[in-house]
């Protein structure tokens, strides 16, 4: 017997994202509490932004569905005109059509939209209307495979360093029966992977531009990235930090001169919004930078991401396809701080994260020195820079801002 699928209501969809948008609980949290998928939470949230403008000018869509209401109507008169010379042609090509094209091919022409009901489209291709509904089984979503995922990432948490290979060695330790290929699955449905060497695991959108590495011009003869003066070229990143129930994630901008963290912000959903969202914040409260380097995932390549860069004359540039090290700086300050905070600490809620996160990032600017800028904090040196004092002239510096 067939299960009806189930209706929300506007109203229960919009509570629900307004729940996301307020960034209290994780995804997984709020799916659990009202009993949906967390995919279902991840396409309301992301419908509700790109129509959020549609509340304030009601005029227009009234008008848009008028004007598509008269096309139909004026398309269906051209066809009531067509269909005594379609009902010949018809008969003669569904009889050509089952006997060239294979049930996979006649599959592919279904197509719900056509006024032509579901029904009569598969009678006339030829197809069972139960292939159409199938659909495959989704990955690790059986509780026994969640319980073997979350004691993926715990022993990930507690050995980042570890591939696949020592995980699956320590499961077996721990006396669960599992094969290597689904711990190599488990860890690429999961996105992660050894700390280092680290491979390249950003999903890149093919239909989104490419732009080349501008960072190149700065390697020193040992091939390293060398920066010279603050805002000159900034990076940009995301990272995911895994909670009891369910994961965020922190996208940050970093001065590759001073290593300085100039914007974060945490989200429970990994959009465009999250990158756009730190972006904007950064170029806010710091003279924009000549360059910003990012890698080729679709968040930092998608129109909206690029339009902000290009709206202040920021050079764009972008790691090569598997050169992870190309965004070298962010790269190491990810992994300061999931050795000195994250992998240290267990974190309940979102707000505990984000108080944690936020005392780090304080203490980082301020407080930690750092070998590669001459054992100074990332505001000495910024701070330094950007009011021209050089030190070795004697010059005083000025007070640091907070």
């Amino acid at each position: 017997m067939s299960t009806k699928r189930k209706v929300y209501s506007a109203e229960f969809k919009a509570k629900l994202v307004l729940e996301v948008l307020e960034g209290e609980k994780t995804i997984n949290e709020i799916a659990s509490t009202y009993g949906i998928i967390p995919k279902n939470l991840m396409n309301w949230k992301k419908q509700f932004l790109e129509n959020m403008s549609l509340a304030f000018d009601k005029s227009s869509v009234v008008k848009e569905y008028k004007d598509e209401i008269e096309t139909l109507q004026k398309s269906n008169d051209d066809l009531a005109k067509k269909v005594g010379n379609l009902t010949i042609e018809k008969d003669f090509l569904e009889g050509k059509l089952v006997s060239l094209a294979s049930s996979k091919e006649r599959k592919a022409l279904l197509d719900v939209k056509l006024a032509l009901s579901l029904n009569k489209q598969c009678q006339l291709l030829h197809v069972s209307k139960s292939s159409w509904y199938y659909q495959p089984s989704k990955p690790f979503g059986a509780a026994s495979e969640i319980k073997l995922l979350d004691a993926i990432n715990n022993i990930y948490s507690d050995f980042p360093t570890y591939g696949s290979r020592r995980i699956h060695a320590q499961l077996l330790r721990d006396g669960v029966s599992i094969g290597k290929k689904f711990v190599k699955k488990a860890m690429k449905h999961m996105g992660i992977v050894a700390l280092y060497p680290k491979p390249k695991t950003t999903v890149a959108n093919k239909e989104h531009t490419k732009y080349p590495y501008l960072l190149k011009d700065f390697r020193d003869d040992a091939r390293r990235v060398v920066i010279e003066k603050t805002n000159l070229a900034w990076s940009t990143d995301i990272t995911y930090i895994k909670l009891k129930e369910g994961f965020v994630y922190l996208a940050a901008v970093i001065d590759w001169h001073s290593k300085k963290i100039l914007a974060w912000k945490l989200s429970n959903t990994m959009d465009v919004s999250l990158t756009t969202g730190v972006l904007k914040e950064a170029l806010a409260l710091y003279p924009k930078p000549e360059i910003v380097n990012t890698d080729q995932g679709s968040q930092y390549t998608a129109k909206a991401h690029i339009d902000i860069l290009k709206k202040h004359n920021v050079k764009i540039s972008m790691d090569g396809k598997g050169r992870a090290t190309d965004n070298i700086c962010i790269e190491r300050f990810w992994r300061s701080i999931k050795y000195e905070e994250v992998y240290l600490n267990e974190y309940s809620s979102i707000k505990e994260l984000q108080k944690a996160i936020a005392n780090y990032m304080d203490s980082y600017n301020k407080k930690r020195l750092h070998s590669t800028i001459g054992y100074k904090t990332p505001n000495e040196v910024y701070y330094q820079a950007d009011n021209n004092l050089v030190v070795s002239e004697g010059v005083k510096l000025l007070p640091l801002v907070s």
